[in-house]
């Protein structure tokens, strides 16, 4: 993967950006479950708005490493937040990152892409992250923490991570910066 000086001083940039909001958890926790909605993965999207489908690898697994290195706690919610937001960035990517300036040309993608995220989290929550995060096998998890809560943190924290990121790039015109 080629880039250029400005790619890779974005690149560092909203890395950066996404592990200092890890590490300082900017965001809301519900108690109840443990779970956060929170903007670590915005600055991983706006790399995808910005720069393409290369540049959002990059940025969302140089976010992913960094927290993990600097959070060694948090390698499972690094690599659970990476791997939930691939196909949110995957998805839009099959169209060029400049057709979303207009935000109803996002709707369908954007769509489909959480609908995604949710079929791929739901296992991975309940065989993966739970089993290690609380000790509970997946049979006591199901019956513990319902599907539902898990897909609509998901939902959620996919929205939280397309809107504000759309609103960074085009609203707030850091579109001006783009690679088109």
């Amino acid at each position: 993967m080629k880039l250029t000086s400005k790619e890779i001083a974005f690149a560092g940039a909203l890395a950066a950006f996404s592990a200092v909001t890890q590490l300082i958890h900017v965001g809301y926790r519900f108690p109840q479950w443990g779970m956060w909605l929170d903007i670590v993965a915005v600055s991983w999207l706006a790399a995808f708005f910005l720069f393409g489908r290369k540049l959002a690898f990059l940025v969302s697994l140089l976010g992913a490493i960094i927290i993990t290195l600097f959070a060694p706690e948090t390698w499972l919610g690094a690599s659970m937040k990476w791997i939930a937001t691939l196909p949110l960035w995957v998805i839009l990517s099959f169209k060029q990152p400049q057709t979303y300036r207009q935000p109803i040309k996002l709707i369908l993608p954007a769509v489909l892409a959480l609908i995604v995220r949710i079929i791929l989290i739901l296992p991975l929550n309940y065989f993966y992250a739970i089993p290690i995060w609380t000790k509970m096998p997946p049979a006591v998890a199901f019956r513990v923490i319902p599907w539902y809560v898990i897909a609509g943190f998901n939902l959620i924290q996919g929205l939280i991570d397309i809107i504000f990121a759309w609103l960074l790039v085009f609203k707030f015109r850091l579109s001006r910066y783009a690679r088109y």
